[in-house]
């Protein structure tokens, strides 16, 4: 059920969106009669459950191979928002049967299988089959993040391109730096560790004392070990041990309290504490996609909030990540990645031998020169992000959307917000009306992440 959006971004023609997909499904099903039941439950490797209920057609109806593809694309966004190791399908018999082929060793959805379950939970990963009543009750767990600023504390926000760090007195940074680096394309596990030491000694330097370290960095954190991370991705799995617990080494010689956890979630942190206020998402554009989301009540969740691996994009044509096997997914549409795959498109031919940063500031000072090619590339990751947040929204309960990351700096960030706005106002006055969406000022856009990590430790 492909619907062509009403505004088509720019450079991608072939862009079919979730957010569509998904409500033609619905209204098709609701015309049908009502569908039937279909509840997924997600349980973690805690025992805490989410719930996502739905209505699908029901087995035998002339339509319900249409199900399928529905239900695994739902099924893929949920893992990565929320997690799990165990899926309860509460449903037709055909839904479930589907989804095990789809995620086994060897199915289609490969990488996620052996990612949730043995990577991420350490439990073997499996999908049960069941009646809608059947599935367990929902059992979320939230917890309060962050949010002390007292004493000297240091902040640091580890990204593929570059990692920041902050010094910061009682709530003031004192001291920022950022510096360029390429951790991805590094097998030594010492390399990490002696360049994230580099970072906290040079803040470290520029205050009387320490008295904690927060970190935000890209991947799954559980207790301040690194369950698996895109940085980490060049490190060979018989030596992934030694970065799981780099944190735990790092916390335990500098003798203070030491949290690290998703940047995603500190992400979402930092726009609640400027915003003062709470429903927040926030989604950030660096060298992948990352999300985080502060609750209602102003808690974070146990989910993992991973949007860089959730799809937005249902086209066959859609682009192919080469990490996690799928296409479509979210790092490919709000990244550098996004402004790398269509700057052909655009007429921009990048440079070689240099790292992804300076390529992206490349393509960002043709923007601010006035290239036309350069300004579709925003107006397209705009025209992304109108629709990814409508889709966002049907699992997220939200008030407000920060958007922020390197992708977003200069001209770029109101381009995309403006885009994203029109699409909103256009396709979903709805979400319009009752979502408020902006970028952080540029202060905050390059050193608010690291300051915000600063606040997580409790003294």
């Amino acid at each position: 059920m492909l619907v062509s959006p009403t505004i088509v971004p720019p450079l991608d023609p072939d862009f079919r969106p979730a957010s569509l997909a998904n409500r033609a499904f619905r209204e098709a099903v609701a015309a049908s009669g009502g569908g039937t039941p279909l509840v997924l439950g997600l349980e973690r490797g805690d025992g805490s459950v989410s719930r996502f209920e739905t209505a699908v057609f029901p087995d035998g109806h002339p339509r319900a191979e249409a199900n399928l593809p529905y239900v695994e694309r739902i099924l893929k966004f949920l893992l990565w928002q929320r997690g799990a190791c165990t899926v309860h399908v509460g449903g037709p018999a055909s839904v479930a049967t589907y989804l095990q082929e789809c995620y086994s060793s060897g199915g289609t959805r490969d990488f996620d299988y052996h990612f949730m379950g043995r990577d991420v939970y350490e439990k073997p990963f499996t999908i049960v089959s069941c009646t809608p009543g059947a599935v367990p009750a929902e059992n979320e767990t939230t917890r309060p993040l962050g949010r002390h600023l007292e004493g000297c504390r240091i902040g640091f926000d580890l990204g593929a391109s570059d990692r920041k760090v902050s010094a910061v007195i009682d709530g003031e940074a004192v001291y920022s730096e950022e510096v360029i680096w390429e951790p991805v394309k590094q097998s030594d596990p010492a390399y990490h560790y002696r360049e994230v030491m580099a970072s906290l000694q040079a803040a470290a330097a520029k205050m009387p004392r320490v008295d904690a370290v927060g970190g935000s960095s890209a991947g799954v954190y559980v207790n301040n070990r690194a369950m698996i991370a895109s940085l980490f991705r060049g490190i060979p799995r018989e030596r992934f041990h030694e970065v799981r617990d780099m944190f735990l080494r790092i916390g335990k010689e500098m003798g203070v309290p030491f949290v690290v956890v998703n940047d995603g979630e500190v992400t979402a942190l930092a726009g609640s504490m400027s915003l003062e206020d709470n429903g927040v998402l926030g989604v950030a554009l660096g060298s992948s996609e990352a999300g985080g989301y502060v609750t209602l009540d102003g808690n974070i969740t146990g989910w993992l909030n991973e949007l860089a691996f959730c799809p937005v994009d249902y086209s066959p044509a859609a682009p192919f990540d080469e990490w996690s096997g799928d296409k479509g997914v979210g790092a490919k549409y709000f990244s550098q990645q996004c402004v790398f795959r269509l700057a052909p498109k655009a007429g921009i031919e990048l440079p070689v031998g240099c790292t992804d940063a300076e390529k992206l500031k490349f393509v960002q000072e043709k923007l601010a020169s006035g290239h036309e090619g350069a300004r579709q590339i925003w107006e397209t990751m705009g025209v992304y992000m109108g629709y990814a947040i409508a889709h966002y929204a049907d699992f997220y309960a939200i008030r407000h959307v920060l958007i922020l990351g390197r992708c977003t700096s200069g001209s770029g960030g109101d381009i995309i917000l403006n885009g994203a706005m029109d699409v909103l106002h256009r396709e979903f006055p709805e979400i319009a009306a009752s979502v408020n969406i902006q970028l952080p000022d540029e202060k905050s856009r390059r050193v608010g992440q690291s300051i915000a990590a600063a606040s997580l430790p409790v003294l």
